[in-house]
């Protein structure tokens, strides 16, 4: 973790726990959860919830500190736990400091992966990226400019099931919490998709009407579109329709040629990009079924 990243969270972040729920929606879980934070001298710094009526399920997330500089997490977990069974609760608890252990993987295409390297390396991202991995050597020099490991995993038809193993021999030795697909354009197989549920985020681009294949942007400029834009998801074994995490646009007009269309779109990426792998490393996004809550 750079050195930038480190002073932000000691300073911002020590004796702070994050936590999130989702549970049945009934009366009595905030009482509960502030209750039990009150009585071990707890100071809730931020809570936000949500109610959702479609599912019936509630959902939580409360930033506290609890004035240990010797943090026992285990045992916060264990106190909770009560709690959380009482509740029929899916929660997690942990310090607001650690960061998600990340990797990311990423094609030949770089604006995505420059962006999140910089915010990471300035500190905007609560993350420790243990590695890039991609089926292309094009973006090795970048990944050692941030003196971050680079692994080669060529992918072809016949070699993706040996591909993808070395994929998961890298998140078991890394201890890897998330992985973020910075345009990496392979597809990824259902069993991986389900085995790594939650933990993946994509990011691609969004058009109305759409256009897959080689060069999106030129058919949207051959179309004469008047909004492009992007959309980042977590992974499914339904191709780009995982839950959505964060979207965002930008306006076209008659002035922009199709490379204008291409470094509008680069942009955007990037930002949408950006946001939504900084609000899970917050632990600001909770899975709703195929949707999201996201606390921003």
């Amino acid at each position: 973790m750079s050195d930038a990243v480190t002073r932000r969270i000691n300073i911002e972040d020590e004796g702070d726990l994050v936590l999130t729920l989702s549970c049945p929606d009934r009366p009595g879980i905030v009482a509960a959860v502030s209750q039990h934070l009150f009585e071990r001298q707890a100071n809730i710094e931020e809570s936000q919830q949500f109610s959702d009526h479609r599912t019936g399920r509630y959902f939580m997330r409360v930033r506290f500190a609890t004035g240990q500089v010797d943090l026992d997490v285990e045992a916060w977990r264990s106190e909770f736990a009560s709690v959380a069974t009482d509740f029929d609760m899916t929660w997690e608890l942990r310090p607001a400091s650690t960061a998600y252990r990340t990797l990311v993987m990423v094609s030949r295409f770089g604006h995505v992966l420059n962006d999140i390297l910089f915010r990471w390396k300035s500190g905007q991202i609560n993350a420790d990226i243990v590695g890039i991995v991609s089926n292309h050597t094009d973006l090795e020099p970048m990944a050692r400019s941030y003196g971050i490991p680079f692994h080669h995993i060529p992918v072809t038809r016949e070699t993706k099931t040996e591909a993808e193993a070395q994929l998961r021999d890298l998140v078991t030795e890394h201890d890897v919490e998330l992985i973020t697909l910075a345009r990496y354009m392979q597809v990824l197989s259902d069993d991986l998709c389900r085995d790594l549920g939650g933990r993946v985020i994509n990011i691609h681009h969004s058009f109305l009407p759409s256009f897959k294949g080689a060069k999106p942007y030129h058919q949207a400029y051959a179309r004469g579109v008047k909004v492009i834009g992007a959309t980042a998801h977590y992974v499914t074994a339904d191709l780009d329709e995982g839950p959505i995490i964060e979207q965002d646009i930008h306006r076209v007009d008659h002035r922009m040629d199709a490379e204008d269309l291409v470094a509008a779109g680069e942009e955007v990426e990037s930002r949408v990009f950006a946001r939504a792998v900084r609000w899970h490393c917050e632990s600001r996004v909770i899975l709703n079924e195929d949707r999201t809550v996201v606390f921003s």
